[in-house]
């Protein structure tokens, strides 16, 4: 095949899992077999390991939803969490997304930047943001 469809690998996983079986994935089919994988992923940790490029659903979940152009993975997570008006930060020991505390310092700055997802580690995080 030239695609491969995979459909929500990481259920079921622990996060260490998620992030191997990502790489295995990747690393098997993409750069040792030279094909392309289609994945349904709702998980941001195995979805940002795995990814080069994301398409977003716009519209109400269950009723009608249309697919956005695809994107770079930083554009469609931005994308995506702002409509949620929710940010992420990625933490500095063990590299995991985390949500900000909605209005803390770090969550006002990221949304001023327009940056809902930061794919660089963060060391200046206080209480007020977790």
């Amino acid at each position: 095949a030239l695609v491969y469809l995979i459909d929500e690998p990481s259920a079921g996983l622990d996060c260490e899992q998620r992030v191997i079986a990502a790489k295995v994935m990747k690393r098997w089919v993409v750069n040792h077999m030279k094909r392309t994988i289609f994945l349904v992923e709702h998980d941001f940790v195995m979805a940002s390991t795995m990814a080069d490029k994301v398409i977003v659903f716009e519209g109400e979940a269950g009723i009608k939803a249309t697919a956005m152009a695809p994107c770079s993975v930083a554009d469609g997570f931005n994308q995506f969490l702002k409509v949620l008006d929710v940010t992420f930060r990625k933490d500095p020991i063990n590299l995991r997304p985390r949500i900000n505390k909605k209005n803390s310092r770090l969550d006002k700055m990221q949304k001023n930047a327009g940056e809902y997802y930061l794919f660089d580690i963060v060391d200046d995080v206080d209480d007020d943001d977790l």
